[in-house]
C-alpha cells in the first residue's frame, strides 16, 4: 500500500479477508480471499473520466509495481516456534465460514510443523467473507448461502460487498460494476441474499477515504450511490448492520472522513450503523479507537451510531516509514469479538483474512503459510 489507507484496491483498500467470487459451473459457495492491504498514507488524487470496466479481481492489491511471487508451499525457513500459552478465546457469536484459503491449507497440511498454530490462532477464527466480484446472477444465492449457514448456527456473519465502480482508482484492484446503475442492481440483489438474522455489512472499503480520486461529479454520484446501498441493505434485513468506510488513523483528519461520511449517508439510521476503520492495515486498537470516536463526533447523527475495528493483523502496531505490502514484525491482534467494552466501539473484526498476502510474500490475495506463521508468533 504505497499511499492508501486501506491498500485495497488499487492500492487504497482493501481490507482483505475473505472474497466470495463466482468460481463457474453454477456454484455459489463463497470463498476467501483477500484483497489488498490498507496504505498508510493518502494516494496521490488521479482523477479518472470514466470507471473502470475490468473485470473484477479476485484479490486487489496495493501496488502493482509491488514483487508479488508466486506462493508455494515449502519447509518452514526457521524452526517452528513452541508456545504453552493457550489459544485465544473463540467467539460464539460471530460465524465462521467453513470454505476459506486458511482451511483448504490446514486440511492439506497436517504434518506441516506450522499447521497447529496456524490453525488454532487464526483458521479458528471467525472473519468476514468478501464479495468481490460483479456476478449479478448469482450474488443472491452467494450471500444467501453465508447467511443462511450462519442463521442456522445462530451466529452472526460479516460480509463485504467489494464492488463500487472504479474502486481501485486506476491500481492492481481493478474491477467492479461496470457503472453505478449496474452497481445499484447488484447492491438490490447483493440485499436479497441477507435474510431476516442478525448480520454486518462492511460496505465498499476504501469507498470514501479514497474518494478524492474522482473527480467532483463523480465524487457526488458515489455518495449517492453508497448512501442509496446502506437504505437498500438495512431495509431488506432490519437485523443488518451497516458500517461505512473510515479509512484509518493514518490517513484523513476526522472532520475531513466525517464530511464524506455525512455525504455518503452514513450519519442516518436509515442507512447507517456507524463507521469501519483500519481495514487491512495495522494501527492499534487504542488508535483506532480514539480516532473512531473523533469521527464519530465530528459526524453527527443518532448517539447509536458506533464502529467497527479491523483487529486482525494490528499486534505490533504500524510498521515504520509506511510499509504496508506484508511489512516483518506484524502480529495478529486481539481476537473477533462484539463485546469490546469500549464506548462506541461496537465490535473488533478480521476483516482482512491474516496470511493472505498483500503482494509481496505471496500473490495478492493468496493465503501464504510463511507469512500467516510469522502474524502468529510476531516474525
Amino acid at each position: 500500500m504505497a499511499a492508501a489507507a486501506s491498500v485495497v484496491v488499487a492500492v487504497g483498500t482493501v481490507t482483505g479477508l475473505v472474497n466470495a467470487l463466482d468460481q463457474g459451473g453454477g456454484t455459489d459457495e463463497a470463498r476467501p480471499t483477500v484483497t489488498g492491504s490498507p496504505t498508510l498514507q493518502p494516494l496521490p488524487a488521479v482523477p479518472s473520466a470514466s470507471p473502470s470496466t475490468t473485470s473484477a479481481s479476485p484479490s486487489p492489491s496495493p501496488s502493482t509495481s509491488s514483487p508479488k511471487p508466486s506462493p508455494k508451499t515449502k519447509a518452514p525457513s526457521k524452526a517452528p516456534k513452541t508456545s504453552a500459552a493457550a489459544a485465544p478465546a473463540v467467539s460464539t457469536r460471530l460465524y465462521r465460514h467453513d470454505d476459506s484459503q486458511v482451511l483448504d491449507w490446514v486440511r492439506a497440511h497436517r504434518s506441516d510443523p506450522r499447521r497447529p498454530l496456524i490453525e488454532s490462532r487464526i483458521a479458528d477464527q471467525p472473519a468476514a467473507v468478501w464479495f468481490a466480484d460483479y456476478t449479478p446472477s448469482t450474488i443472491t444465492s452467494r450471500v444467501r448461502a453465508v447467511t443462511s449457514r450462519a442463521a442456522a448456527d445462530g451466529q452472526v456473519p460479516v460480509v463485504v460487498p467489494y464492488a463500487i465502480p472504479q474502486r481501485d482508482c486506476g491500481g492492481a484492484s481493478q474491477g467492479g460494476a461496470p457503472d453505478l446503475d449496474a452497481y445499484d442492481a447488484w447492491i438490490d440483489k447483493f440485499a436479497a441474499g441477507l435474510g431476516s438474522g442478525e448480520v454486518i455489512v462492511i460496505l465498499e472499503p476504501d469507498s470514501l477515504a479514497l474518494i478524492d480520486c474522482l473527480w467532483e461529479g463523480d465524487r457526488a454520484r458515489r455518495y449517492a450511490s453508497l448512501a442509496r446501498a446502506g437504505r437498500v441493505l438495512k431495509a431488506a434485513n432490519p437485523g443488518a448492520r451497516v458500517y461505512y468506510d473510515a479509512g484509518h488513523s493514518g490517513w484523513n483528519a476526522p472532520a475531513t472522513q466525517a464530511t464524506r461520511l455525512r455525504q455518503a449517508g452514513a450519519a442516518s439510521a436509515a442507512s447507517s450503523d456507524g463507521i469501519f476503520t483500519n481495514v487491512s492495515n495495522f494501527h492499534r486498537t487504542t488508535e483506532e479507537a480514539a480516532y473512531a470516536r473523533q469521527v464519530l463526533s465530528v459526524l453527527g447523527g443518532p448517539a447509536g451510531l458506533g464502529a467497527v475495528i479491523d483487529t486482525s493483523r494490528n499486534g505490533n502496531g504500524a510498521p515504520p516509514e509506511g510499509e504496508w505490502c506484508d511489512p516483518a514484525g506484524r502480529k495478529l491482534g486481539q481476537p473477533p469479538t462484539l463485546r469490546t467494552g469500549q464506548a462506541r466501539i461496537d465490535a473488533y473484526l478480521w476483516i482482512k483474512l491474516p496470511g493472505e498476502s498483500d503482494g509481496c510474500k505471496g500473490a495478492p490475495g493468496t493465503f501464504t503459510p510463511d507469512y500467516a506463521y510469522d502474524l502468529v508468533t510476531g516474525g
